[in-house]
């Protein structure tokens, strides 16, 4: 099996240095990547303590008989006998956007096993392709490179402009048609296309309603993000690269995780230009800007460097402003956004208030440490210390507050609760991303 295993992914390697080599290479023969054993391997790498689909068969039942599972879908794909069943959909709090929802795709896990194997035939197409600015749902890339990236652009660079870009409901609006033309400049394996058409339409239950849309790709899926991360290369990266690079007064970088982007303007002029031209490039990719979130933002280095008040802009949870550094330097640097930081606060003090009845100190207060190590471990980057220190004591503040009212009588004095804390410590303080 390690054998098939090993062919595989040098398969799936060679296909990623063809792609690399010649952008225009067009593949033909990606079906039989679907094996027995490779179906196997994505099985195992399924996480088995997700949500179920609608079938309602969970990753043990379905490993119960593995060999003769996989074998049989192997069997109905070969004669198109096999189709993807309704997303189940789910709606969760969107964050940043109290009272807010947006729709989780949970797919049944027989499908799950095709969709990552689909996601690992797509990423090694396309990974050699993408390009630098995108670090969205990719090998080896994420929020804290993608935050790294801007912020060492910006310290290099001069700036006067940021067009801080917010589109409207990408994910439900990436058109199939559109979709699946681009991926057949690069795929030409007939079978191939079919499923990944077949998917598209496989519909969405919601509400005990089934639907059928020519737009959209479910949040949850596997091989959602490389396909969205495929649209918005061709809709936005390379347009820039390409289109608007060229042509600009001065030096011109775009940053995008996933839907959220950036683009840090040299001078104001081009940043006008590229804002008044890029709604109409979007248009054409039937994708929307949010109007009222997409800005320019005045953030001009040689203007701070004068002590003329700057603008500030957010990106991924946090705000970035220009600031001095303890050689009195103008330097960019960035904080938890304060909105944030309010809701967390109030997130925590709902689970405080609704648990402190239903669970043990001990079991609270363990959860508890998991939630602020987690916080540390995403907001915890250079210049962020004081606002991540910020967050652990008004959180504990509040735990210690709410956990007093569980009866008439107070559970802690502050004197006994600092002993316990001594007994288990919060997670300590840290810099987990050093941005230089």
């Amino acid at each position: 099996m390690t054998e098939t295993f090993n062919k595989t992914d040098t398969i799936l390697k060679r296909i990623s240095w063809l792609s690399g080599q010649d952008e225009r290479k067009c593949f033909g023969s990606l079906m039989h990547l679907f094996n027995q054993e490779s179906l196997e391997q994505c099985f195992h790498e399924l996480n088995g303590n997700k949500a179920v689909g609608i079938d309602g068969i969970n990753k043990e039942a379905y490993g119960n008989n593995l060999t003769e599972n996989i074998a049989n879908l192997i069997e109905r794909m070969k004669c198109m006998a096999y189709r993807p069943g309704p997303v189940r959909q789910v709606l969760i709090p969107k964050e940043g956007k109290p009272g807010a929802t947006r729709p989780l795709g949970i797919s049944n896990f027989e499908d799950k096993i095709i969709q990552k194997m689909t996601q690992k035939i797509l990423e090694a197409i396309y990974e050699p392709v993408f390009l630098d600015c995108s670090h969205g749902f990719r090998p080896n890339k994420g929020c804290h490179t993608a935050i790294k990236a801007l912020m060492d652009h910006l310290y290099a660079n001069e700036i006067q402009t940021i067009i801080d870009i917010d589109l409207k409901n990408f994910f439900g609006t990436i058109d199939h048609k559109m979709l699946e033309a681009l991926l057949k400049e690069k795929i030409s394996d007939f079978t191939f296309m079919r499923y990944i058409n077949r998917m598209f339409k496989a519909g969405v239950l919601a509400e005990g309603e089934m639907s059928v849309s020519e737009e959209g790709v479910p949040q949850g899926s596997c091989c959602s993000p490389v396909l969205s991360g495929i649209f918005a290369h061709y809709a936005i990266d390379v347009w820039i690269e390409q289109m608007i690079k060229p042509h600009c007064k001065g030096k011109i970088c775009l940053v995008r995780y996933a839907d959220d982007a950036v683009i840090c303007c040299e001078f104001e002029e081009d940043a006008m230009k590229i804002r008044n031209a890029l709604s109409k490039r979007l248009e054409q990719f039937n994708l929307q800007l949010n109007e009222e979130k997409t800005k320019l933002v005045a953030f001009d280095k040689s203007k701070a460097r004068l002590g003329i008040k700057q603008g500030t802009f957010d990106f991924l949870g946090f705000t970035f402003y220009w600031g001095l550094s303890r050689g009195m330097w103008i330097i960019p640097k960035l904080k938890t956004r304060s909105k944030t930081i309010k809701e967390k606060l109030k997130k925590v003090k709902e689970w405080v208030r609704q648990n402190r009845h239903k669970m043990l100190l001990n079991d609270m207060w363990s959860r508890f440490r998991r939630k602020i190590g987690g916080h540390i471990a995403y907001y915890g980057v250079s210049h962020n210390y004081r606002y991540v220190k910020h967050f652990l004591n008004k959180s504990t503040k509040i735990f210690f507050k709410w956990i007093n009212r569980r009866s008439q009588k107070r559970s802690f004095n502050w004197e006994k609760f600092t002993q316990f804390q001594q007994v288990y410590p919060l997670p300590a303080v840290r810099i987990v991303h050093p941005l230089f």
